[in-house]
């Protein structure tokens, strides 16, 4: 949305915070001091790690709206912001791989890919886009996310002595999504942004940061809070790991780019698949 001051441009009603990030942020903070509490756990440092989680949320939230605001005008929008969200999955990869443990390195790109379109849904219900979401070249976009999804499930079916086979699948199939994919105009309006190119390296940095510390940040919550592992791993880390491609579809979807969002989250889902082709490569080696 704009407004018009009398006499000048259209000026974007920009905004880091909206109320649903501070209905998330109070849920988070209620949950893990709330755990703590009924389970003997410690209360003062639940609370601490779960104010540090609304803090790193805050920075993913800025930056995102930050990144969106300088690259608006840029054919491709929603290829670009889906490859950049993925930076914290892509550090996530390399400190697997580091550890030796491919199925760590390939768990955080993989699991977001079952998220990810829940997440789609979810910013197009928030913002009053649902039907319109739906119908952006539907013939693409269902296709792709359950494929994606499906890629994703399946490899940890496999034995380690059948991922050559996952990798030449899933490479396959993720290219040929990823070139069938619906080519996005340009800005028509261009020109008016609230930030400067100057502020994208800095915005970037703080993104791909901020989803790199979300998951310790969490996991210490967690110890202190002793909330449940089947909640933590299914409501929390699943879905804060995400917030970043959340966060993205959503300003997206508010600034009126319903195609953006939507390849927003195929081409989040395709780079995850290759991020965890190259996880698997490396660990074949």
């Amino acid at each position: 949305m704009t407004t018009h001051p009398a006499g000048g441009n259209p000026r974007p009603n920009f905004n880091f915070i909206q109320v649903f990030d501070g209905v998330i942020w109070g849920l988070v903070l209620l949950f893990f001091s709330g755990s703590a509490f009924f389970s003997g756990g410690n209360v003062f440092w639940a609370l601490a790690g779960a104010a540090g989680i609304v803090v790193i949320m805050f920075l993913v939230s800025a930056s995102v709206e930050v990144i969106i605001e300088v690259l608006k005008d840029l054919k491709g929008l929603g290829t670009l912001v889906g490859f950049i969200t993925n930076g914290p999955e892509a550090l996530c990869l390399i400190v697997g791989l580091i550890a030796g443990d491919v199925l760590f390195a390939a768990s955080t790109p993989l699991g977001s890919n079952v998220m990810n379109p829940l997440l789609l849904l979810a910013a197009a219900g928030l913002s009053g886009n649902l039907l319109v979401t739906a119908k952006t070249h539907a013939r693409y976009s269902a296709p792709c996310v359950l494929l994606t999804a499906f890629l994703a499930v399946i490899f940890f079916s496999f034995p380690e002595e059948a991922y050559p086979l996952w990798l030449a699948g899933a490479l396959v199939v993720s290219t040929v999504l990823f070139y069938r994919r619906p080519p996005e105009p340009a800005d028509e309006n261009g020109g008016d942004r609230s930030f400067s190119a100057a502020w994208f390296w800095p915005a970037l940095l703080v993104l791909v940061g901020s989803g790199y510390f979300l998951d310790p940040v969490v996991s210490f919550t967690a110890g202190h809070s002793h909330a449940p592992k089947g909640v933590i791993g299914f409501f929390v880390l699943a879905t804060l790991t995400s917030w970043p491609e959340f966060k993205s579809t959503l300003s997206l979807l508010r600034r009126g780019k319903p195609l953006a969002a939507v390849l927003n989250i195929t081409v989040s889902n395709i780079t995850n698949i290759w991020l965890a082709v190259i996880g698997v490569f490396v660990h074949l080696l």
